[in-house]
């Protein structure tokens, strides 16, 4: 075989020479003739491409040194041909398996390790470390670790949640992030974990559209107030939301940003080239009610009045609650009466002032209904040094006293 491959080398290494050859009767005509050499043959494929494992790599050798002497007609698992046949089998079929473990984790589905899992998701844009609320470490700590490495620690304990992200993955591409149409701003502020509540509207200012963007914010702030004392979960999930949409990272010392500050580069980043965005506050209407509780006999009027007070309150679950209420929402004396009759102790309930505040806005407990229009948001945050913001005045009758 070996002569026959040089045979057919030593041809092909040769270029062929063509040759000049006059027949007819023109002598002025001649027709060019090549001698080429004849076609390689086919090497052929003689070897099974399905033999993976331990029992077909040790079948396939067998019968290879069996075809190859077939004279000998005995063979034991105490020849020393058997023996090597067998720890090369063994060998191959590691390499097998290490073959196709790294061929496996070149694709999200069949990926096992978390960092392969992780760096697929971040070829399509996904963030997974971010999804998950880690954030880097502050580089001050000595042993800090970055948000990918916390991640690929929590998956190594728990490789059960890198299912959800092999999901989530795919699924974010066919998020819009974009801002083009009015709506769009107020959806995609409405993510920042800032902003409770917003109102996209397009104005013309007489020279080009401009679009308007109202917000109610973490606990009803302002967009400029200056000095906020931002509590730590919130400041990870701004960070890791900024880190997430690819936004510089908020500095938090020595002083800390305004909210405005804060959504700005968010604005920027995902908004339509050319449009003008500005960010408005939302216009606070402050309720002013008088109610009357009658308690039952069997609960004391402190605890009543508490959960009165926590009910319609400005906390997590209250009435009042900053984003609760939307834009122009009107507000109704029977969802006030809904929301105390829920409560332990409440017996019966009379509303004797409903009103917005200032003296020009007449009383509306006949009509049940105060009317709110726009950008308007009605608050009672029942603090005696903003009256202007609402307040409550609680008479309870009955009950125990204490």
């Amino acid at each position: 075989m070996s002569n026959g491959t040089n045979y057919w080398c030593e041809i092909m290494a040769d270029n062929p020479t063509s040759e000049l050859i006059y027949d007819g009767r023109c002598p002025d005509c001649a027709e060019r003739r090549v001698e080429l050499p004849a076609p390689l043959p086919d090497p052929g494929d003689d070897f099974a491409w399905l033999v993976r494992d331990y029992d077909s790599f040790r079948r396939f050798m067998l019968e290879e040194l069996a075809g190859r002497f077939p004279e000998r007609t005995r063979w034991t698992a105490g020849d020393l041909e058997v023996v090597l046949v067998e720890a090369l089998a063994a060998i191959l079929d590691q390499l097998s398996d290490m073959t196709d473990r790294v061929a496996a984790e070149a694709f999200l589905e069949t990926a096992r390790r978390p960092e392969s899992v992780r760096r697929l998701l971040s070829l399509i844009g996904y963030d997974a470390a971010t999804a998950a609320g880690l954030v880097d470490d502050p580089p001050a700590l000595a042993e800090g670790k970055t948000r990918h490495q916390k991640l690929d620690e929590l998956w190594r304990r728990n490789p059960h949640l890198m299912a959800p992200a092999r999901l989530a993955g795919p699924q974010a591409i066919r998020n819009q992030r974009r801002m083009v149409t009015v709506n769009d701003y107020a959806v995609r502020l409405r993510e920042h974990p800032l902003v409770m509540r917003a109102s996209s509207w397009s104005a013309w200012t007489g020279s080009w559209p401009t679009v308007r963007v109202a917000t109610v914010l973490w606990e009803d702030r302002a967009l400029d107030e200056a000095d906020l004392s931002y509590p730590e979960d919130l400041r990870q999930r701004v960070t890791a939301f900024h880190q997430m949409h690819r936004l510089w990272k908020p500095v938090w010392e020595p002083v800390s940003p305004t909210i405005r500050t804060l959504l700005r580069p968010y604005l920027e980043n995902w908004r339509m080239a050319g449009q003008e965005v500005i960010l408005e506050d939302a216009v606070p209407v402050g309720i002013k009610m008088f109610l009357s509780i009658r308690v039952r006999a069997n609960y004391f009027q402190s605890e009543v009045r508490n959960a009165v007070l926590q009910a319609l309150g400005t906390g997590v679950g209250g009435f009042f609650a900053p984003g609760r209420l939307n834009f122009g929402e009107d507000l109704h004396a029977s969802n006030i009466f809904q929301t105390l009759m829920a409560l332990d102790g409440v017996e019966n309930i009379c509303l004797n002032r409903f009103k917005r505040f200032g003296d020009q806005y007449p009383d509306q407990t006949d009509t049940g209904r105060i009317p709110l229009q726009g950008l308007e948001i009605a608050v009672c945050d029942n603090d005696p040094l903003r009256p202007e913001r609402g307040y409550l005045h609680l008479n309870l009758r009955g009950g125990r006293r204490g």
